[in-house]
């Protein structure tokens, strides 16, 4: 009798690709994990009918990865919609604008480098002076005629990834941001707590300031939603890769409660779920509930559960390795391109809603 794939890896040649990698040898325990994650991103979740949800938390794209793995997704058509702290997107500016970061010791004399003005990430350093002058752009964009109203953080994203954009082809910069290329590829990105990070406090000083800037997250939550409920309504699938927990996996996961059990409309969940974490379950915390446990909130299809998996593993190992195999594996898809079809989503969502809408009842 076979209970499972046999445990009989040859040994590991000098010419190994990363992909041969994954399959041949991630055999047991998290890299098993991380293997079933490859291979369903790839051979379901990357299907022309369904549409990609990714989110980021974690100091990603200060190591470089946004530049390294997130644009070549995006610009293989392999993620169609974003939901991100503003942190990460704030620090992939940097490199955009012609600063450096560095790779140093985590045991580094913390009082001496802020005598220095050097601010610290574990390892990865950088002089302060690359915050004031990333923040001197911020405020410089913010103030333009474009910004000067409440706006989706989609909105705003947009806008700063086109300023971002011709920022780096005027410096001449190999270098891409995930909002540059979000921008190019028409993907819209999503920050589920706005006022977190420095771009945040940056659209606050403005408004004391007199500026106009100001978030809309009633129209974050609706049109994420709608993002959901277009891709599922148009015959198509929803699938959602979290890389780390937190705020952002909440925010891309509550699009299924929002049309089940707050707007009427008959659902099942998302039908796709890759999760990378260190976040352990036991504690409680959202960013290591299992998909099991989401099952109960609607926000995954309990039908879907063979299709959902956890990866314990650091997200600077993971996504790397995820891009790498998706690259190799699996030829780019056409932009959906969402960021110019929101108001005709949200006027579908819209539609439902109000036909479905549920009546209020005592309690």
């Amino acid at each position: 009798m076979s209970y499972g794939r046999k445990l009989d890896p040859h040994p590991i040649p000098t010419n190994l690709s990363v992909a041969d990698l994954v399959d041949d040898y991630f055999l047991a325990y998290n890299a098993a994990r991380l293997r079933e994650a490859c291979r369903l991103f790839v051979n379901k979740m990357l299907a022309p009918d369904v549409t990609v949800g990714v989110t980021l938390s974690g100091a990603l794209t200060p190591t470089g990865l946004g530049h390294a793995a997130l644009v070549p997704l995006i610009d293989a058509g392999m993620i169609d919609w974003i939901v991100s702290t503003g942190a990460n997107l704030y620090h992939d500016l940097h490199r955009s604008l012609g600063f450096e970061l560095f790779q140093t010791s985590p045991f580094v004399d913390d009082v001496e480098l802020r005598a220095q003005k050097i601010i610290r990430i574990y390892d990865i350093v950088f002089d302060q002076e690359v915050l004031l002058k990333s923040d001197a752009f911020l405020r410089r964009v913010l103030a333009a005629p474009e910004f000067q109203r409440r706006l989706s953080t989609a909105e705003l994203h947009y806008h700063l990834g086109k300023y971002v954009r011709a920022r780096e082809l005027r410096l001449g910069l190999t270098h891409r941001s995930v909002l540059g290329a979000a921008f190019d590829a028409g993907v819209p990105v999503y920050t589920s707590s706005p006022g977190d990070s420095t771009i945040g406090m940056n659209v606050a000083a403005l408004r004391l300031a007199g500026g106009q800037l100001g978030f809309d997250p009633e129209a974050d939550v609706n049109e994420t939603t709608a993002i959901v409920y277009g891709a599922k309504t148009s015959g198509g699938k929803s699938a959602v890769l979290i890389i780390g927990g937190g705020s952002p996996k909440n925010f891309i996961l509550q699009t299924e409660p929002q049309i089940q059990e707050i707007m009427g409309i008959d659902e099942k969940g998302h039908d796709y779920f890759v999760q990378i974490t260190d976040a352990r379950p036991d504690t409680g915390g959202l960013s290591g509930a299992t998909p099991s446990e989401a099952v109960t909130w609607g926000k995954v299809d309990p039908d879907q559960l063979p299709d959902s998996i956890v990866c314990y593993t650091d997200s600077t190992l993971a996504l790397p390795i995820l891009t790498a195999y998706a690259l190799a594996k699996h030829a780019p898809r056409p932009h959906k391109r969402l960021y110019e079809q929101r108001p005709a989503l949200l006027a579908a969502l819209t539609a439902a809603y109000l036909q479905n809408r549920p009546a209020d009842s005592e309690f």
